[in-house]
């Protein structure tokens, strides 16, 4: 029994972090996007160069913190959460 309630644990927590990495898409999608239309407008002025490049890279930034939370999340419920949640079975178990 004690078994099976650690299999489960464990392969909800892989799955939470395998769904939780689906996040990383969304910014890989977004920097794409402000990159494609960053040059865009450096093509139609290209004087306004610094000041594009320099919000892009701040938008870039802002859009990558999305995907680090993902992967924060994702190591938490790999490694850490695993242990916590079988400790809370074995103290109500037994």
């Amino acid at each position: 029994m004690l078994e099976i309630a650690v299999g489960i644990i464990l392969g909800c927590c892989a799955l939470g972090a395998g769904t939780a990495m689906i996040a990383g898409i969304g910014p890989g999608i977004g920097e794409g996007n402000a990159v494609a239309k960053a040059c865009e407008a450096i093509g139609r002025q290209p004087e306004s160069k610094g000041d594009v490049t320099s919000t892009m890279l701040m938008g870039c930034a802002i859009a990558e913190t999305t995907g680090l939370y993902a992967l924060v999340v994702a190591i938490l419920l790999l490694f850490v959460a695993p242990g916590i949640f079988i400790d809370i079975l074995i103290s109500t178990i037994g």
